[in-house]
């Protein structure tokens, strides 16, 4: 039986965890999040944690020795070329991860999410989806859901893909502003396409 590998992706507040639960729990779909994948393997004796910490220092330690997300963070956030360096040291590990998990997944469909566009992401799905939302019904989710401010919401859609890039990039797009029948809907559309 033919595998078929999705990407979901779109920016924060879109509804992407929306998406994957009805993806999972509608049409058994096994779910591999690029961000989960990342954080396990930046933990204590993982081979991404030791090139983060080489490269960045200990500052970025918490007193347990795991890495402090928050610190590192704060430490690459506004620093564009060690964001990239983090990532050059971080991407391939994580997305060979990622390919093994989607080879042996015993489940037909995989659906592999992730909020940054890249080639590797692409190379990794036959489909993508774009899942998109208005940035009024964004800002208002991340406000409810995460309790998180006007400023930092908008501060975090800056600093990632444009609408036009996420269209340019996927296949196919979910419009996630209606109710989650609506949402089913066009899931249960593209699926059975």
């Amino acid at each position: 039986m033919e595998k078929r590998i999705i990407g979901v992706t779109g920016g924060v507040g879109a509804g992407k965890s929306r998406v994957l639960k009805i993806l999972a729990g509608d049409f058994g779909a096994h779910v591999i999040q690029a961000d989960e994948v990342a954080k396990s393997l930046m933990e204590p004796g993982k081979e991404c944690y030791r090139r983060v910490v080489e490269y960045l220092g200990d500052s970025i330690l918490a007193g347990d020795g795991t890495i402090d997300r928050q610190a590192m963070a704060a430490l690459i956030f506004g620093d564009v070329e060690k964001r990239r360096q983090v990532d050059r040291l971080t991407h391939p590990a994580v997305w060979q991860a990622i390919r093994r998990e989607a080879e042996t997944a015993p489940n037909r469909l995989v659906v592999i999410e992730a909020a940054i566009l890249g080639q590797e992401f692409r190379d990794n799905c036959q489909e993508m989806w774009y899942v998109y939302t208005s940035r009024e019904n964004r800002l208002l989710r991340l406000a409810k859901n995460r309790g998180y401010s006007e400023e930092k919401s908008r501060a975090i859609m800056e600093s990632q893909a444009a609408e036009a890039e996420f269209e340019a990039f996927c296949d196919r797009r979910i419009d996630n502003n209606g109710t989650l029948e609506e949402t089913r809907r066009q899931i249960n559309g593209l699926l059975t396409e």
